[in-house]
Order: C-alpha cells, then structure tokens, then sequence
C-alpha cells in the first residue's frame, strides 16, 4: 500500500491596502486558491509592521502608496525584522523610480494593479521559492 503524500501547508499571505473593496477582491482572488491562506488585513502601513509580526506570513502585499507609513518604509520594517518574509508592492502605478524604491525597500517582488488577476497567485508561489537577498 502506498503512503499518501499530506498537501503541502498554504502559503500565509497578509494584504496591506488601504482601499477596503480592493483589499477584500484580492482575499476574494488568493482565497479560490489552496495553496494560499490570507491571514489578515491591514488598512495602513503601521497596521501592516505590526501585523507582519503578529501573524508571520509568509508573504506581505503591500501597496506602495499606504497612509500613516507608506509602503516602502512598512516594506523596509518588515524586513528588518524578519528575513524569512517576503514582500510583494503593489501599484497602480509601472514608473521606474517606485520599482527601484520597491527593490532598494527589500521588496521581493512589484505586481501592477491591472495585473493582479492573471499574474498575483503565480508571483507570490515564485517569491517563495526564491532565495532572497
């Protein structure tokens, strides 16, 4: 009789946006996939430092444009407290100088808005994978 292989554990995914509908289509988007487990929101940058703590996800979404602490200085927070996690930006936004900011932040990853839907679930499987820096 052959053992049967356990499912992998699901990724943790924490969503950092302050725009409550957009952040709720994207749990809508993550949670039709089993490899993904939203663990929490968080509406602004300081929200997403503590939370990133609390819950340990795996990976961050993180808008880059966040009230109280933007997305890059929430990104950098993160990091500097955890090597393991991976951060994601997210934008509407494809200007050069966020993408550099993002990189220069620790940021693992820069997905655009208009792309989330065909491109996120694939993005944050490959980060995770991904050696970091």
């Amino acid at each position: 009789m052959r053992a049967r292989r356990s499912k992998p554990k699901p990724l943790r995914v924490l969503i950092a946006d302050d725009h409550r509908l957009f952040a709720e289509a994207l749990e809508a988007i993550l949670g039709s996939d089993e490899r993904i487990e939203v663990v929490g929101q968080a509406a602004d940058g300081e929200q997403a430092v503590e939370l990133a703590r609390k819950l340990g996800p795996d990976v961050v979404l993180m808008d880059v444009s966040m009230p109280v602490l933007d997305g890059f200085e929430a990104t950098r927070e993160i990091r500097a407290s955890s090597d393991d996690v991976r951060v994601l930006m997210l934008t509407g936004s494809n200007s050069r100088a966020d993408v550099d900011r993002s990189r220069a932040a620790g940021a693992s990853g820069y997905v655009t808005k208009d792309r989330i839907a065909s491109e996120l679930v694939a993005t944050i499987v490959e980060v995770t994978h991904r050696r970091l820096p």
